[in-house]
């Protein structure tokens, strides 16, 4: 749904986003990470055909950015929420989607049945005629994303979607998100929220100017950090240190007062022998947990390498 192929924008001698190549699948949840300043919004910016690119080539759907009336279509299937709303805080809820609704052409029964739906989804059908001007922050937001999906997009770009919202507010938006994933839109979100990240996407990319990875959350911190077993017994004996060690499937075994600590590749099939082996050795086994890197350590990880490169 969305291909980019060496996607590069210079202002000036400032490079702010440098060759990224990457693609989105349709009906896929993709989260663009990076640091203030990583070229994320600029991307996103070219892609809604806003900005133009210095070089490279991008298309959305069967629609190329850099093409005058292929630019027009891609506007009419995308939908954007900017970091900044950008209502009319005179005019009702109703009346700025219903405005927004008729710069896309969409027809008036359909705006009607747009706008009551997406504005019951959001909890504020009830305030529909109340000015956005005397709404909270976090309100306002939910009308923008609201605004974004007017016209029903095929491919929605979120900006931040949760920046500054209370939590009550945040996690509202991220509930929405994830019903216009059972949707099967296809929705490409700019975030800082690593939490938010890991429990919304399909897959992420991490961007620093250029590309630096690309993957799902969990596939990455598997390929940065081994995943480690912890067995806690109520005593670690030497018989079992040494039962363990014989297993092909620990790569590396240590022990912490009364627990083993093991760097074992795939703990769903493996570990049911490594539980089977300390009971046959005499250990008392109280639980077993996992030890897991987060997509926080995977981003630190990341953005270090790339700032020392």
């Amino acid at each position: 749904m969305i291909d980019t192929k060496n996607l590069t924008r210079k202002f000036g001698n400032l490079t702010a986003v440098d060759n990224v190549t990457l693609h989105v699948e349709k009906g896929e949840v993709f989260g663009f990470l990076g640091p203030n300043g990583a070229g994320k919004t600029t991307t996103v910016r070219m892609l809604c055909c806003l900005i133009g690119k210095t070089s490279g080539e991008a298309k959305i759907g069967d629609y190329t950015i850099d093409n005058e009336n292929d630019c027009l279509k891609i506007r009419k299937m995308v939908g954007f929420l900017p970091e900044n709303v950008g209502l009319y805080d005179s005019l009702s809820a109703y009346r700025n989607l219903d405005f927004y609704g008729q710069l896309y052409e969409v027809p008036e029964n359909k705006r009607r049945e747009n706008i009551e739906r997406l504005l019951t989804l959001l909890g504020i059908w009830e305030r529909r005629e109340d000015a956005v001007g005397t709404f909270s922050k976090g309100t306002k937001q939910k009308i923008a994303i609201a605004r974004a999906l007017i016209h029903d997009p095929q491919v929605l770009f979120l900006d931040e979607p949760t920046a500054n919202l209370d939590p009550e507010a945040a996690k509202t938006v991220r509930d929405f998100i994830l019903e216009l994933k059972k949707e099967k839109r296809t929705i490409f979100l700019n975030t800082h929220n690593l939490d938010e990240a890991e429990r919304l996407c399909d897959r992420i990319a991490i961007l620093k100017t250029k590309l630096i990875a690309v993957d799902s959350p969990k596939n990455l911190e598997r390929s940065l950090y081994n995943r480690k077993t912890i067995v806690h017994l109520d005593n670690v004996s030497s018989l079992v240190v040494a039962a363990v060690q014989k297993l092909n499937a620990v790569k590396n075994l240590r022990t912490s007062d009364n627990k083993l600590i093991l760097n074992i590749d795939d703990p769903e099939k493996d570990n049911p022998e490594v539980v089977r082996v300390i009971v046959q050795a005499g250990g008392n086994i109280q639980y077993v947990t996992e030890l897991r890197s987060t997509l926080e350590d995977v981003y630190l990880k990341l953005i270090r390498e790339a700032s020392a490169q």
